[in-house]
């Protein structure tokens, strides 16, 4: 599961994730919100969009094939309850998309959604100490890539994925 501000590269992450690995699949809040609601501020329909989400996890896992959830998701309990799932044999893994304060007011300065950084500082919170987490880095293209290779290497690990050369990239290590 993907977590992080609006602008920081959740989607980008996605896409790439889903295109070098056949049998990922990309499940968006936003765009599952879209499609129900139409574009705009999400509707008090909110808990039917995290259901139909779960659900369409829970359907996806069970045919064996691998779910990255696309998701702002600035609660706890709002990523947990994407994050658990009842399958079993399933590795659940919360990468949360860390990205400077400054680039992420630019960014959604870009996509005229100036305002964005502010509103979602009133409702962030910090990852739970019991999820297992991974922090991303996505300052810059450099920082996508290393921890892109680093994702990469940890959903491709047979071993202990929280091994030394991986430390640095987990939370709550900043």
């Amino acid at each position: 599961m993907l977590s992080g501000y609006p602008g920081s590269g959740k989607t980008k992450l996605a896409q790439r994730l889903i295109a070098e690995n056949p049998n990922f699949v990309r499940l968006s809040v936003d765009d599952l919100r879209d499609m129900y609601f139409g574009p705009g501020q999400p509707p008090k329909e909110e808990d039917f969009v995290y259901a139909t989400i779960a659900t369409l996890r829970d359907t996806t896992l069970e045919s064996r094939r691998s779910v990255v959830v696309d998701s702002t998701a600035p609660r706890n309990v709002t990523r947990e309850f994407l994050l658990r799932t009842g399958v079993r044999n399933v590795t659940e893994l919360l990468v949360l998309v860390v990205v400077g304060r400054n680039v992420l007011e630019e960014r959604n300065r870009e996509r005229k959604m100036e305002g964005a950084v502010e509103a979602w500082d009133k409702v962030w919170e910090n990852p739970w100490k019991n999820l297992p987490i991974m922090k991303f880095r996505n300052n810059s293209i450099s920082d996508f890539e290393l921890s892109y290779y680093v994702l990469s290497d940890l959903l491709k690990s047979t071993v202990n994925p929280y091994r030394r050369r991986f430390l640095g990239h987990l939370f709550p290590r900043i």
